[in-house]
C-alpha cells in the first residue's frame, strides 16, 4: 500500500491522544472513524473535538467551517465495524503490552489483508506489538506528541519485520496532514526523542543529588545560559516525576536519589502539587536569570549529545532526524547534533572520558561513533565537519534551519525552517542565509524569494533564547540583513502570518513584499526594552513618515496587512486565494526581466536614495549608459520592434 491508497483512517481511542490525532486526521481532509470501548467515551472525544475545530475555525486556522470538518467523522463503539473498511489504523490506547497485543491480534481478523496497522505507542516495542499479527510487516509505530493538534512532530518507528513499504507510506500519511515525520529504523527503548531526552532531566538529577549544584541553578543555567525553553526539574514538574521514575525503573537504569526521594515523598510535581518546586504555596518555579553562572552545562549537554551519537551509530536515525526531532518534539532551541557540532565534538569527548574516569559509571561511556568522529578530526563546525559537512565558502554545506531550491529559470525559493519556533531568527538561521547568498552563482539567479515555513508566521522575530549567555559587544547582526539589502538581484518576502521584530526587517531588508490579508506587522522590541536591530529603524524612517516610523517603532503594537500597505510598507495584501497568484505575477516580472538592467536599477535606486539628487541622477546616468552597451538592451529593442516578448540573457 502507498499513500495514494490510504481514504479511510480509523482511530482507536478517544482519549486525550485518540480525540486529538482524530481531529488532526479530519482537518487534513480524510474520512476517519473514532471507536472507543464505550459510548460515553466516545461522545467525550467527539465533544473535545467539536470544541477544538469550532475555535480553530473562528480564528481561520482552519480554512473549513466546523461542520465540514466534522461530517468526515464518524464515531463508534463496535471494534469490527468501526475497522473493517479502513485502510489505515491509528491505536492511542493506553501504554500496556497486553492491552495493544488483544487489539492488534483483533485487527489482523477484522481489517483488510493490506491495511497498514499503526501504534502511537510512545514506549513499547513495535516489534513484539507485532507479533500478535499474521502480517508483521504491516505494522508500524507512529508515535504523535502530546496534543497532536498542536505538535508538529510524529516519529514513524519500523519493528524488527516493518516492510519500507509500510514506513514510506506512514511518512507520507503524515506529511499529508501537514505534520513532520522523522524515521526511526530500528525499534529501541525511547525511540528518538524520550532517548535523546533522558539524560537531560537524568544528568541534572545526578548533579543535584551530588551536591554539585542545587535545583535552581541547574535550571537557571540551562534556560538562560543555554537557552532550552524548560529546565530539566522544571520539566520534569510538568510531565510528573514518576514518568520519569518508570522509565529508568523499566529500562534498568539507576535512579538518583533526589529522584527516589521525591517519588518517595509522592511529591510528583504540578500534578500533586509540589514536586522540585511548591506549586501551591510558593507559585511554582523560582529560579532567576544570572542564577547558575558556575553551573557545569557541558555535563549534562555532552550526555545529550553522546546519545544523539550513539543512535546514529546504531542506524537508529539520522542526525537531521533526531535535531528535528528534539526541535519539535523537546523544544530544544537547536538539535543536540548541531550544538554538538557547534561546542566541537572533540571537547564533549574529553568531557564524558573525564567524567566516566571520575565516576566509573557506563553512562558516560562515549559511543563509539562520537570516537570515531573525532578520530577522523571530523569534530564540528571549526573543523568544517562533524556531524553535519559544512563546506567552505564554494562548496557544500548542510543546511539546518533553512531550505532553499534553485529552479531552471533562476528563482532562488529560501524557505525559514523553524516553524515550532515560528521561524524566529537565530544565529544559525542568519548565518545559512548570508552563506548560501554569498556562494551562489549570479549567472544562475534571477531573483530570489523568502518565505516561511508552517501555517503561522513569516518570522515572529528574533529567536530570545538563540541569543542566550550572549555578551551586549556581541549583538551586532547586521550583515545578515545587508546580505538580503545588498544581493545584486531582485528579493521578494512572501509573507503569510506574523511578519515581527527582526522577521519585519528581513522582509524590510528585501525589495519587495506580498502578503496575505491575515499577516500582521509590527516592531515589539520596545516591549522587551530594546529597539530594532537589524536596520529597522532606518529603513522605516526612509520607507514612511516620520511620524508613522516612530507609531511602529515607539508603540510596539502590530499593524494589519491592509495598514501596511496603505502606509506603503509592503506591496500589496491581498486574499488568501489571490496569494500565489499575485506572488507569480511579480517573479515572472523579476525572473524573465533584464538581469543586468534589474541589478543596476536596484543599486541606482538603492544608492541613490542617501545621496543628494544631483548624486543620484549621475549615478543613474552612468549606469544608463553602460546598459545602452549590453546585449539585454539590443534583444529588448528588437523584440519591441517585433512585438514579441524578450529574451533576455544578461549579457
Amino acid at each position: 500500500m502507498n499513500v495514494d491508497d490510504i481514504s479511510q483512517v480509523t482511530v482507536l481511542g478517544a482519549g486525550n491522544m485518540g480525540h486529538g490525532i482524530t481531529e488532526v486526521v479530519a482537518i487534513a481532509g480524510y474520512d476517519v472513524v473514532m471507536r472507543d470501548i464505550e459510548q460515553d467515551l466516545v461522545d467525550d472525544g467527539f465533544e473535545s473535538i467539536k470544541w477544538s475545530v469550532e475555535k480553530l475555525s473562528e480564528k481561520g486556522i482552519v480554512s473549513e467551517d466546523a461542520e465540514t470538518v466534522l461530517d468526515r467523522i464518524d464515531t463508534e463503539v463496535d471494534l469490527e465495524t468501526a475497522v473493517s473498511d479502513a485502510d489505515l489504523v491509528i491505536e492511542a490506547a493506553p501504554e500496556q503490552m497486553e492491552i495493544k497485543k488483544d487489539i492488534f491480534s483483533d485487527l489482523d481478523e477484522f481489517t483488510p489483508e493490506d491495511a497498514i496497522l499503526a501504534s502511537n505507542t510512545s514506549s513499547l516495542s513495535i516489534t513484539e506489538i507485532a507479533t500478535a499479527t499474521s502480517r508483521p510487516e504491516q505494522v508500524v509505530g507512529m508515535h504523535f506528541f502530546n496534543p497532536p493538534v498542536k505538535m508538529d512532530l510524529v516519529e514513524v518507528i519500523y519493528g524488527a519485520e516493518t516492510a519500507d513499504e509500510t514506513a514510506e507510506a506512514t511518512y507520507e500519511f503524515v506529511e499529508s496532514i501537514d505534520k513532520t515525520p522523522i524515521y526511526v529504523r530500528k525499534d529501541v527503548n525511547g525511540f528518538v526523542v524520550n532517548s535523546v531526552l533522558g539524560p537531560f532531566s537524568d544528568e541534572a538529577a545526578w548533579m543535584v543529588s551530588e551536591g554539585v549544584a542545587d535545583i535552581e541553578a541547574v535550571d537557571a543555567a540551562m534556560v538562560h545560559r543555554r537557552g532550552y525553553p524548560m529546565g530539566p526539574f522544571e520539566l520534569s514538574d510538568l510531565t510528573g516525576i514518576d514518568i520519569g521514575y518508570h522509565v529508568r525503573k523499566e529500562a534498568g537504569r539507576d535512579i538518583p536519589p533526589i529522584v527516589q526521594e521525591k517519588v518517595d515523598a509522592e511529591d510528583l510535581g504540578q500534578k500533586t502539587g509540589r514536586g522540585y518546586y511548591d506549586y501551591e504555596d510558593g507559585g511554582g518555579t523560582t529560579y532567576e536569570a544570572g542564577q547558575g553562572e558556575d553551573v557545569d552545562t557541558l555535563r549534562i549537554e555532552a550526555r545529550i549529545i553522546n546519545e544523539a551519537a550513539r543512535l546514529i551509530g546504531n542506524d537508529v536515525a539520522t542526525a537531521e532526524a533526531i535535531d528535528t526531532g528534539m526541535r519539535l518534539g523537546a523544544g530544544f532551541p537547536e538539535g543536540p547534533c548541531r550544538r554538538g557540532d557547534k561546542i566541537g565534538l572533540d571537547t564533549v569527548l574529553e568531557k564524558l572520558e573525564t567524567l566516566h574516569d571520575e565516576y566509573d559509571h557506563e553512562r558516560y561511556e562515549p559511543s563509539e561513533h562520537l570516537r570515531s568522529l573525532v578520530e577522523a578530526g571530523t569534530t564540528g563546525e571549526e573543523a568544517g565537519e562533524g556531524f553535519y559537512d559544512y563546506g567552505g565558502d564554494d562548496g557544500e554545506r548542510h543546511y539546518s534551519t533553512i531550505q532553499y531550491e534553485l529552479s531552471d529559470d533562476g528563482l532562488l525559493e529560501v524557505t525559514l525552517d523553524r516553524p515550532e519556533r515560528m521561524n524566529a531568527l537565530n544565529d544559525d538561521l542568519m548565518d545559512e542565509v548570508v552563506h548560501l547568498l554569498d556562494s551562489s552563482d549570479l549567472d544562475e539567479v534571477r531573483a530570489v524569494t523568502f518565505e516561511g515555513a508552517g501555517d503561522r508566521a513569516f518570522s515572529a522575530g528574533a529567536d530570545i533564547t538563540g541569543f542566550a549567555g550572549r555578551e551586549p559587544y556581541e549583538a551586532a547582526i547586521t550583515e545578515f540583513f545587508e546580505a538580503v539589502a545588498e544581493y545584486p538581484r531582485p528579493t521578494l518576502a512572501r509573507i503569510d502570518g506574523f511578519c515581527l521584530g527582526g522577521g519585519h526587517e528581513l522582509a524590510l531588508a528585501c525589495d519587495l513584499r506580498i502578503a496575505t490579508e491575515d499577516s500582521e506587522f509590527g516592531f515589539p522590541e520596545i516591549n522587551l526594552g530594546l529597539l530594532p536591530g537589524g536596520g529597522g529603524t532606518q529603513r522605516a524612517m526612509r520607507m514612511l513618515s516620520d511620524a508613522r516610523a516612530k507609531e511602529l517603532v515607539f508603540r510596539g503594537e502590530h499593524i494589519s496587512a491592509e495598514r501596511a500597505q496603505n502606509w506603503g510598507l509592503i506591496n500589496r495584501a491581498v486574499p488568501e486565494s489571490e496569494f500565489e497568484e499575485t506572488v507569480e505575477e511579480f517573479l515572472n516580472d523579476l525572473v524573465y526581466g533584464a538581469p543586468i538592467a534589474l541589478q543596476k536599477a536596484k543599486r541606482v535606486m538603492n544608492v541613490g536614495r542617501d545621496q543628494d539628487l544631483e548624486a543620484g541622477l549621475e549615478l543613474e546616468s552612468q549606469a544608463f549608459g553602460h546598459l545602452l552597451a549590453t546585449d539585454d538592451m539590443q534583444e529588448g529593442a528588437a523584440a519591441f520592434m517585433e512585438d514579441r516578448d524578450p529574451e533576455f540573457e544578461g549579457k
